[in-house]
């Protein structure tokens, strides 16, 4: 008599038969699932807003302490580069210095000239306070999309729209608050549009996201492109949300109709950021009329 075969069929065994059946029905139902959320991702991007705001809330405390980590790698290797260039850097910054501070005399002349102006028309300007000051836990930089993670949410006054920024300009704004944590919506990214000018003289454009790290710069004014490699443009405050005069980018390359720019504020460098308030463009004075002659 001989022994049954080690490997058996499916068909030997009605339980192996059943077997084979609910691992095939399972796998086809969590595909079509799969296809459902993805079709409802892209129909309905804030459908999914809440979901996102917990998983972030709850990953918060290891991005915070992976934050922390890159942080104090990048300052040591920094320190290291910094010790092997030190000397051919000294000569540098002490030329660059000697113009800084020449720059800098120029700078507070004109400083005090706008304050004495001001004070003659009654203008006041006081800069607002930030929400709060915190870091970036995250930031992508391989896809289409360019978000980044805020270590602070609704706990810290953070609401959807509000600008941020760091040391060197404008980072985005605020996209969607959780408790703990908030997402960022890059100025990088497609989907964001800032109004912004020529620092120099004013000339106006948007920056619209490329997606892949850097900017288009967009002429509201069609014609002869007059931007240069080297321009730097700021927030023009426009349309709000924005407030006027933070640094976003400078020009790379020229185009036909704008330019190619990169940001000033790179999310990787940027260890602690700025929440800002929303900024509400004052209202236009009312207009005087002439009454005419009688």
């Amino acid at each position: 008599m001989m022994a049954p075969p080690a490997n058996r069929r499916s068909g030997y065994s009605r339980r192996a038969q059943y077997t084979t059946f609910f691992s095939y029905s399972a796998g086809v139902a969590g595909m079509i699932l799969g296809i459902v959320l993805l079709v409802a991702s892209f129909v309905q991007p804030s459908l999914f807003s809440g979901f996102r705001a917990v998983a972030a809330d709850a990953v918060e405390p290891a991005g915070r302490a992976t934050s922390t980590g890159r942080s104090a790698t990048k300052d040591f290797f920094a320190s290291i580069a910094g010790y092997l260039k030190a000397g051919s850097e000294h000569a540098k910054l002490e030329r660059e210095l000697a113009v800084a501070k020449v720059r800098l005399v120029e700078a507070r002349a004109i400083e005090l000239e706008n304050r004495r102006l001001k004070a003659l028309l009654g203008l006041t300007q006081v800069a607002p306070e930030p929400v709060t000051v915190t870091s970036l836990t995250s930031s992508t930089a391989a896809s289409t999309r360019r978000f980044a993670t805020l270590a602070a949410g609704r706990d810290e006054g953070v609401e959807q729209g509000m600008p941020v920024r760091s040391a060197l300009g404008l980072l985005g704004r605020v996209l969607e608050v959780g408790q703990t944590s908030a997402r960022v919506l890059l100025v990088t990214d497609t989907e964001s549009l800032v109004p912004v000018r020529r620092a120099n003289d004013g000339v106006p454009a948007f920056a619209h996201g490329a997606g892949d790290g850097t900017i288009r710069i967009r002429l509201i004014n069609l014609g002869l492109n007059p931007l240069r490699k080297g321009d730097v443009f700021v927030t023009s405050g426009s349309g709000g949300l924005y407030r006027p005069n933070t640094p976003v980018a400078v020009v790379h390359k020229t185009l036909r109709d704008g330019a190619v720019a990169y940001v000033l504020a790179n999310p990787a460098d940027a260890d602690y950021v700025s929440v800002d308030q929303t900024f509400t463009p004052a209202p236009p004075p009312p207009a005087v009329s002439i009454p005419e002659d009688q």
